[in-house]
């Protein structure tokens, strides 16, 4: 399995569409910053990400600081990493209009959305993915304040768009599952997103997903994902990876932002995390899965990653709390 599918597979993701709108030009909406609309969208969540999907028209989509506005065409869909305010507008520079409160808009979803002056129109997808500060740290470092792709371009694009808009229609109708359905294409779509970002990255970008992206932080990602509990040394991964020692070392160091070895230990501790919070395997079984030798050993660096023994971090998992831990490849 490649680094990213088994990232994904490893971190919790909750998905859903919240808004389908339907905007005549002129018109401008403001979103509010992730953070602010988080506690109405997915109140547990540590960190949200919103994205937008156009599937008629074309809109433009500005951010404060000055930034230049970018434009939008059908088929195109943009995620805020950062999770910045934005505008979304039939033209750069309107006023953004007056309407109900961010916890009226938000109180169903998906929300039907229809306003504007009359002139051409743009029709588009809203929705977010809630994640747990790691995925965060993970797979959203180095990204750009937004990140926009052509999904109709893609091989899953005219799928996932006929499928949002079946699912759509089935969450107005009176039969059982159509949320459900609809939080599972948000979660496709966003990692569709990062698929075609990654491919479309240009030279000199940084983070883990130009790393998994490139030719020798690539192959070694995969080795460490594939095998965590293996004994692996900076000269085995340097064998995988078709380098040296020293080219590895730089060049994951680069991109990354952390030594080969620092990363690995820091994703045996994600995955001892999952397990300890998703499982009741006893903890020699769980430091065994994840490369230790003993459970003492484990122990004494899962305190150095999250500041507490296992099984008290798991304990508090059971009883709701949100313990801290570092960023993978943390600069």
């Amino acid at each position: 399995m490649d680094a990213l599918s088994e990232t994904l597979r490893v971190v919790r993701l909750v998905g859903a569409i919240f808004l389908h709108g339907r905007f005549t030009a002129p018109w401008c909406y403001q979103s509010p910053h992730a953070d602010a609309a988080a506690p109405h969208l997915e109140p547990t969540a540590e960190r949200v990400v919103i994205f937008h999907l156009i599937t008629d028209g074309e809109c433009w989509c500005e951010l404060p600081d000055g930034q230049p506005p970018v434009h939008l065409n059908a088929g195109d869909a943009v995620i805020f990493p950062q999770g910045h305010a934005h505008r979304m507008s039939s033209t750069p520079g309107l006023p953004p209009a007056s309407g109900a409160r961010l916890q009226e808009v938000l109180s169903r979803r998906p929300r039907l959305l229809a306003y504007g002056g009359g002139g051409a129109t743009t029709r588009l997808v809203c929705g977010y993915l809630a994640c747990d500060a790691r995925l965060a740290q993970l797979l959203l470092a180095g990204l750009p304040p937004v990140v926009k792709v052509g999904v109709r371009g893609s091989s899953a694009g005219d799928w996932l768009e006929a499928s949002l808009r079946y699912a759509l229609a089935e969450a107005r109708s009176p039969r059982p599952g159509g949320a459900g359905v609809l939080a599972k294409l948000a979660e496709v779509l966003f990692i569709e997103v990062l698929r075609l970002h990654m491919n479309e990255q240009s030279e000199g970008r940084t983070g883990w997903l130009a790393g998994v992206h490139d030719r020798i932080v690539g192959a070694a990602l995969r080795a460490m994902h594939s095998e965590p509990a293996r004994a692996w040394t900076l000269e085995e991964l340097a064998r995988v990876a078709c380098t040296s020692r020293s080219v590895l070392a730089e060049r994951f160091q680069q991109l990354v932002g952390s030594a080969p070895m620092q990363y690995l230990a820091q994703w045996r501790m994600l995955l001892a995390s999952n397990l300890l919070a998703r499982s009741n395997a006893p903890l020699a079984r769980v430091a065994e899965e994840v490369g230790y030798q003993t459970d003492t050993a484990f122990s004494r660096a899962f305190r150095r990653e999250f500041g507490m023994p296992p099984a008290a971090w798991r304990r508090r998992q059971g009883n709701g709390g949100v313990p801290e831990t570092k960023a993978l490849g943390q600069r």
